[in-house]
């Protein structure tokens, strides 16, 4: 009895020594991560670009020269000015003021598509990962099943189900991107639950709860930041399509999806009414695929330079 207490004393210390010397290897690979984020130029103009537009979005109010709702017949389709200028639409609606005030709308929309995908996928994904058996066929059983539709055609069906609505646009896509999320949160918790430290905390009497919070989701994180990082851009791409089709934010709200669809009747005619909204999408997904692109090279030591 003693030696298996004195056992399970030498098997704690190791534990414990073990998570010790994670915790400074993570430490130092975080320095890393930042080192060779901050010498990547692509990652830093994307960064850069994202701040940029997310403090515009914050200061709307103040920023935005004119009320996005406001009308004006009398000025209704005026190339861009001094006065106004990224021009007017059919109504009289300032562009620059609807396109800034829609910055708050997209970003809100990735960012809480990507949270609902990535709190679900990544919990059943580690689940599926970390149990295995009949739970992890199950799990993956309904991530096959949603990954057989496209995307953009399974936050349709659930839009047809829900109803037209940004609140049901960010629902749907958050639902069309969970599959992705199990697949990665599975293979890293495969790959991390036969390590050492995880054999230490099973020994130590760490409920399967604390493992999955303490030691795996922590190590399965990176690949899944990246993840999130593109996903929010995929979200907002996806979101802008399905308001374009006139299932997303309804009129008079400044989305920039459906501001294309409001400016495409008149690209002959008033070109801007269209433009400057898709220049503001363009912008953005670019700023955050250049800001993903920098992380992924900075996480992977594969691709570390």
């Amino acid at each position: 009895m003693e030696e298996g207490i004195a056992q399970q004393l030498v098997v704690g210390t190791r534990a414990a020594t073990a998570q010790e010397c994670i915790r400074l290897k993570q430490q130092s690979q975080l320095s890393i991560v930042l080192r060779q984020l901050r010498r990547n130029r692509g990652a830093i103009i994307g960064l850069s670009l994202l701040i940029l537009e997310v403090l515009i979005a914050i200061a709307a109010p103040l920023v935005a020269p004119y009320n996005p709702l406001e009308q004006s017949p009398l000025a209704a389709l005026k190339g861009p000015s001094t006065k106004h200028l990224f021009g007017t639409d059919d109504v009289g609606r300032d562009i620059l003021s609807r396109v800034i005030y829609g910055a708050r709308i997209s970003l809100r929309v990735g960012l809480i598509s990507v949270s609902i995908a990535a709190t679900i996928g990544t919990t059943l994904g580690i689940m599926a990962g970390f149990y295995g058996g009949r739970l992890d066929s199950i799990i993956m059983g309904l991530a096959n099943v949603l990954l057989a539709f496209p995307g953009i055609l399974l936050a349709l069906a659930i839009i047809a189900v829900l109803g037209p609505g940004l609140f049901n646009v960010m629902i749907a896509v958050g639902i069309g991107g969970i599959p992705t999320y199990i697949r990665v949160a599975r293979g890293s918790t495969l790959s991390i639950r036969s390590c050492d430290y995880v054999t230490g905390a099973r020994a130590v009497g760490c409920n399967n709860n604390r493992i999955m919070l303490r030691y795996i989701l922590p190590n399965a994180l990176p690949p899944l930041i990246v993840l999130m990082t593109v996903g929010v851009a995929g979200a907002i791409l996806t979101a802008s399509g399905l308001s374009f089709l006139g299932l997303g934010a309804q009129p008079p709200t400044p989305e920039w999806g459906a501001m294309l669809n409001a400016g495409r009747t008149y690209l002959r005619q008033a070109w801007w009414v269209a433009v400057f909204p898709g220049l503001a999408i363009t912008i953005t997904v670019l700023s955050i695929n250049m800001l993903g692109d920098g992380l992924r090279d900075a996480l992977d030591p594969k691709l570390r330079r």
